[in-house]
């Protein structure tokens, strides 16, 4: 069985983010031969005393995620450039969706969107989402960003959202695949209903196959891309979390039995230094090509 595709996401958040180390990883996994580059959104870390971090969220800032894959187009030729994921009710849907077009235009058509609906109640305070009627805002998000890279005059009346007549540019060079995200089963059944494919979280092998059944029972029958770092628990992996070709090469062959197109490895989420990822993956890119 032939693996799936494999990217990198990008050091945009921890100790060891910054442009440098941003640009190294792109060029560098480009040069090596991998399909892709991702990143995701995070716009703040909530601080009230009484505030605990049952997620595990990273205590540091993160790079903004469009600007990020913009800096990162001009650097590169190939890869594609995914968000996984980008939450469409932090801003305007006409605004959201000519900035993805504009990147899918300085990097030669090689954007993917990945969105998801978000889950951080100070994320929905900052950004002045409602308490009620979320996630039918977050579908006419959807709808106005398609009408957006759809044909001139764009028109759109919904309940949360309304654009008169307009012309509104650039359009995509190409239909954008949209990739609905999310850990919950009805974020995957909207993804099924609504995307054109399914970006995942990899939390372990149990609920990774649950949510793509998930997917394929609402009708979902997109490409998968999974978002994935060293697992754990991994049956090869003893002792603290490394990350090896081989680990890495059984985990492909368990994506490719379950399905997924392609699996994003990011090494920053267990804060691993610049140097030790562009090691692990030239180790890897010398076992799969």
């Amino acid at each position: 069985m032939a693996y799936p595709q494999v990217g990198v996401g990008l050091p945009i958040i921890g100790p060891e983010a910054s442009p440098a180390a941003i640009a190294e990883i792109a060029v560098t996994v480009e040069q090596l031969g991998f399909a892709a580059v991702s990143v995701f959104e995070r716009l703040l870390l909530p601080a009230a005393p009484d505030w605990v971090n049952h997620a595990g969220l990273p205590e540091y800032p993160a790079y903004d995620a469009l600007e990020t894959l913009t800096y990162v187009a001009a650097r590169t030729e190939r890869v594609r450039l995914h968000t996984a994921v980008l939450m469409p009710l932090f801003q305007q849907p006409v605004v959201l969706a000519r900035r993805v077009a504009t990147i899918d235009h300085f990097s030669g058509g090689r954007m993917d969107l990945g969105i998801g609906l978000g889950w951080l109640p100070e994320e929905f305070v900052a950004t002045g989402v409602p308490d009620h009627g979320r996630v039918a805002a977050y579908e006419e998000a959807v709808a106005v960003l398609r009408a957006c890279w759809g044909p001139d005059p764009v028109e759109f009346a919904g309940q949360h959202f309304t654009v008169p007549p307009a012309k509104i540019g650039p359009k995509p060079l190409a239909p954008l695949t949209l990739y609905g995200g999310g850990v919950a089963r009805p974020a995957i059944e909207r993804a099924a209903r609504i995307g054109d494919g399914l970006t995942l979280a990899h939390r372990d092998w149990e609920s990774t196959r649950v949510a793509i059944g998930w997917y394929h029972d609402a009708g979902g029958s997109g490409p998968i891309i999974l978002r994935a770092g060293p697992l754990k628990p991994h049956p090869m992996l003893n002792g603290p979390l490394t990350f090896t070709p081989a680990a890495v090469l059984d985990d492909l062959q368990l994506a490719a039995e379950s399905g997924i197109g392609r699996v994003d490895w990011d090494l920053n989420i267990v804060e691993t230094p610049i140097a030790d990822q562009l090691a692990a993956f030239k180790a890897l890119a010398g076992r799969l090509w």
